[in-house]
């Protein structure tokens, strides 16, 4: 038997159940995968309380590294004995072991570790794609970045800069002001007690900037549209502190005749051959030393509930991943 999260009921982190389960085998086009890492992403937490659809009773998880130990039929891709990782998956990772589809599934380099994989599959994709797919951004541009010391934002500033990209980073601390800077952040803002569209429109000489990256949604929405630049884009990739607003476009009329998009990782990483390449660029930085991934928080399995108190708690900083 292997053991596995599971939730009967939407809500607080304590519909989270750490139980036993069935695996069995894959059918085809499947796999069977044994975990070695699981990542913590906030995400989680939006199936957890309902926010994403999810069919009930449902497991918790979409990101994981391991090891494959059976295939169905149809794979091609991947064999018993292979390293690998994936997101996006169906609902599940939170488990030791797991039968899912192949067709996430990513080969894993020798020299990156299960946990560092777990800690940046989603996290480095969704970086990927939005540095080198949402906008044409250029060397000595400068964009703003919400969340600069989460997970994302850390693999992102440090990305920005091997691109010569200036990044405003806003965070709630001085601590977390001085890790968004060690990883690259040009300017950093606490926003706890700093006005950030009036230190944005400080720092850019009035202009504001081209791009604002938001994966905090509700509580930011309008400071991020009062940041951008004439025909600026708002890039509202999470929602944090709850739903985005619904858009006003006379108001993006009027402040610039911004632009305004909610992309999801799903849509830049469907087309396999995007995947790899964008895979590719993330785990050669990684490789060679040039995006370090750091894992600051760490959990049992057995421990989703208080992880994802943490998470929600806004406390955590950079990646955070469940070991197995």
């Amino acid at each position: 038997m292997a053991q596995a999260v599971r939730f009967y009921e939407h809500g607080a982190p304590e519909v989270m159940q750490w139980e036993s389960v069935e695996v069995g085998e894959p059918g085809p086009h499947g796999v069977r995968i044994r975990h070695e890492a699981v990542g913590l992403n906030f995400a989680d937490t939006y199936f957890r309380t309902g926010l994403y659809p999810a069919e009930l009773p449902a497991g918790m998880g979409v990101e994981g590294a391991g090891v494959v130990e059976a295939v169905g039929t149809g794979v091609t891709h991947v064999q018993v004995g292979d390293r690998v990782t994936y997101t996006g998956s169906p609902l599940g990772a939170y488990s030791t072991e797991r039968v899912m589809p192949a067709a996430p599934l990513i080969p894993l380099p020798s020299a990156i570790g299960f946990d560092t994989a777990a800690a940046m599959t989603m996290r480095g994709l969704t970086s990927a794609y939005l540095l080198r797919r949402i906008a044409p951004l250029k060397a000595g541009d400068t964009v703003l970045l919400h969340a600069a010391a989460g997970g994302v934002g850390l693999i992102f500033t440090q990305w920005a800069k091997l691109l010569g990209v200036n990044v405003i980073g806003t965070v709630s601390t001085d601590e977390k002001a001085a890790i968004a800077r060690d990883h690259g952040c040009e300017h950093v803002i606490v926003y706890t007690r700093e006005n950030v569209a009036e230190r944005v429109r400080e720092i850019t000489d009035g202009a504001g900037v081209p791009v604002v990256y938001d994966s905090i949604g509700q509580s930011t929405f309008e400071t991020s549209l009062d940041c951008l630049s004439r025909r600026g884009l708002l890039v509202c990739f999470g929602t944090a502190s709850g739903p985005i607003p619904p858009i006003n476009a006379m108001q993006l009329a009027v402040k610039g005749s911004l632009f305004v998009t909610r992309p999801a990782l799903a849509d830049y990483i469907a087309d396999p051959a995007e995947r790899a390449e964008l895979a590719g660029e993330l785990f050669g930085h990684v490789e060679a030393g040039r995006i370090r991934i750091e894992i600051n928080q760490s959990y049992g399995l057995e421990d989703a509930v208080q992880a994802h108190r943490d998470l929600e708690s806004g406390t955590s900083i950079g990646s955070s991943v469940f070991r197995l």
